[in-house]
């Protein structure tokens, strides 16, 4: 089943965040996931939503998302991400398709 990784963000330094921006893809190739939604436009429809950027990667499931997550090149990374931005990030299963 796969897994998806959701970070919702808000960049406050987005020099400092190009950096870990681009070693990121690198890293989720890796563990065999991809970029479904990276940042682009986005719009409120209902309720609140504070962060200016939304990203979405899939990976092949729950164990490949949390391999991605907690591997050392990218907990070396993510010093940067939190130096230069604010907001949440989860795991989340989908569903299987037919």
């Amino acid at each position: 089943m796969p897994a998806y990784v959701i970070a919702l963000v808000t960049v406050d330094d987005p020099v400092a965040y190009e950096r870990y921006r681009a070693e990121v893809p690198a890293l989720v190739e890796a563990f065999g996931g991809r970029f479904l939604v990276r940042g682009g436009a986005q719009e409120v429809l209902e309720g609140t939503w504070p962060e200016t950027r939304t990203v979405v990667m899939v990976f092949q499931d729950r164990a490949a998302a949390t391999a991605f997550y907690r591997s050392d090149a990218y907990q070396a990374i993510v010093p940067l991400r939190q130096a230069a931005s604010s907001g949440r990030m989860l795991v989340v299963d989908g569903v299987e398709t037919v």
